[in-house]
């Protein structure tokens, strides 16, 4: 992929000094007008890849956020704060050999008495608390709204609805259409998958029979020799297939991608999308009464012993905060971190109530720093979540959001949770959302799936391939801007552990306003005709920095 020279304005970088006890002092010294920053047009390497969020823009020719090199000059040596970071999502394999020394424990609850012996309204929850219960497969949330509102809608029309009802009509209708629209796209692209799987399996194998191997290269495939039609076929096939994959990845790996979607479109179809499937029914609850909030479990892990469903956060809560220099698979971003797992993430939409609640347990069980890494586009109760989020903000409670990987404008459709009502003013200074990056600097720096919004975006940070941890002591390459939140959230925790005296809005305002910028012209959506100015794509127009971050911190606590 050909990438494109440009300026890069780096706002700051730092000068080490020995104050006169010994101890480090940040001296902040800009660097003026970068002109000619050599970018990387080779592939990046297996370490490379597996690290570029860390890396450094200047020095590598990586758009990482500079971890490294925070580490190595800034922070190395010096002692901070333990951080309490709660991870609101699909649940955290809190056994992983690469998590399990960094998971918050309550130290108010004895485990497995059966009593809530701190009486904060959760019976042993040791490590967090599950508020899907025994659940995982859930509704998407315009599907709930049909099934919900279909008995007093069904039939009618505009006119024929009184006037008081007409908002809530238009979001049946609404909610209908987006139905039909998504069910028919989730039926097409399961019979597409399953044949192009079902054509990259016969072709495979008689190639990798051929060579001899699996894991062969598209120069090698291009060598067979084809002497009859079929494996002619097979090649001109494979071939093709091999331009839809990453780097280094090879066919199986492709089959690896193509049974996950057909999986993924499977359970969209019976679970996501199913007028007729109930989820919640083994929870309990009265999902629109908030006030019913005794229910959940303590079972972070959620209910299936293989672990099934929880890759999601237990790869956010890796990418915040792996035990680092361990010797085992991947380094967090922050260290001096406890992570809190939240389960309340279903495989479908999150409901309101329990993402509001998730919230308010992640503030009141000491969280500094909250990821959620999720989101839908329609809400039944925003109101209950943005209550949730002031109340965050009242307590110094620093939020950070996932932007959404549709790549579409999120100024004009709302992403829920946010912090805003439309293009309207916050509803709170302590909630950051964050598109996703990508690791080839230039014209295709903003992840082809990155939603963005001059309003409604914040930031930008690494989001594509992203290595991290995954149930059963393992580690996968996932990539959405799910991932690019918790790469800020580790950046957050560091600030609050080195800086405990700076406010929640202070380090939302330092992870804004100490970013690399550029005025490089980027592609949005992955579409190559639709561009636009990097900086004019978020409210701050830059790329979360830890190194640059670090100096700002250190400058505004003084």
């Amino acid at each position: 992929m050909k990438l494109s020279s440009n300026k890069i304005l780096v706002g700051l970088s730092l000068s080490m000094m020995l104050g006169s006890c010994g101890a480090p002092v940040i001296v902040s010294t800009p660097i003026e007008n970068i002109d000619s920053t050599p970018l990387k047009h080779a592939t990046l390497t297996d370490t490379q890849l597996k690290n570029w969020n860390s890396f450094d823009l200047v020095t590598d020719t990586i758009p990482g956020m500079s971890v490294n090199k925070a580490y190595n000059e800034l922070i190395k040596a010096r002692k901070g704060q333990t951080v309490i970071v709660g991870v609101i999502d699909s649940g955290v394999d809190i056994e992983h050999e690469d998590l399990d020394g960094v998971l918050w424990v309550n130290t108010k609850e004895i485990k497995g008495n059966g009593k809530d012996d701190d009486n904060n309204g959760y019976v042993d929850d040791i490590y967090g608390w599950n508020f899907l219960g025994d659940s995982n497969d859930e509704n998407l949330e315009y599907v709930r709204i049909i099934k919900k509102l279909k008995p007093k809608y069904a039939g009618k029309n505009l006119a024929s609805v009184a006037s008081e009802e007409k908002e809530e009509y238009q979001q049946y209708i609404e909610a209908k259409a987006e139905f039909e629209k998504e069910y028919q796209e989730a039926s097409d692209n399961k019979i597409r998958y399953e044949q192009i799987l079902q054509q990259s399996k016969i072709s495979h194998k008689a190639i990798s029979d051929a060579i001899g191997k699996e894991d062969y290269t598209n120069e090698e495939l291009l060598k067979v020799e084809a002497k009859t039609p079929d494996m002619q076929q097979h090649v001109a096939f494979l071939s093709q297939m091999f331009g839809f994959l990453d780097p280094g990845d090879t066919i199986p790996d492709f089959i690896k991608n193509l049974n996950e979607g057909v999986e993924h479109f499977t359970n969209q179809l019976n679970f996501n999308l199913n007028l007729d499937f109930e989820g919640r029914t083994v929870v309990g609850d009265d999902v629109d009464d908030l006030n019913d909030n005794k229910y959940g479990n303590n079972k972070v892990m959620g209910p299936d012993p293989k672990k099934k469903g929880i890759k999601h956060g237990t790869h956010v809560a890796g990418i915040i905060a792996a035990e680092r220099n361990n010797g085992k698979g991947m380094n967090g971003i922050a260290k001096n971190v406890q992570i809190m797992s939240i389960r309340a993430v279903p495989d479908g939409d999150e409901y309101d109530k329990d993402i509001a609640l998730a919230i308010r347990y992640a503030v009141d069980n000491g969280a500094k720093v909250i990821n959620t890494s999720f989101g839908k586009y329609y809400s039944t109760h925003p109101e209950w979540v943005w209550d949730a989020i002031k109340y965050a903000a009242s307590k110094d409670v620093l939020i950070v959001n996932a932007a959404g990987n549709e790549g579409i404008d999120l100024d004009q459709k709302a992403v829920y949770p946010n912090d805003q009502k439309g293009n309207t003013a916050e509803v709170a200074n302590n909630f950051i959302t964050i598109g996703a990056l990508n690791y080839q600097y230039g014209t295709n720096l903003v992840a082809d799936f990155s939603n963005y919004g001059k309003s409604n975006v914040d930031a930008f940070a690494p989001g594509v391939k992203i290595w991290s941890t995954t149930p059963n002591n393992e580690y996968e390459y996932l990539q959405g801007t799910s991932m690019a939140a918790p790469a800020v959230a580790g950046v957050a925790a560091l600030i609050r552990s080195y800086y405990p005296g700076l406010k929640a809005a202070q380090v939302k305002s330092i992870l804004m306003d100490s970013g690399l910028n550029t005025k490089t012209s980027v592609v949005l959506g992955g579409e190559a005709a639709d561009t636009a100015s990097f900086s004019d794509i978020s409210k701050s127009g830059k790329m979360v920095n830890l190194y640059n971050a670090l100096i700002l911190a250190d400058k505004m606590s003084k």
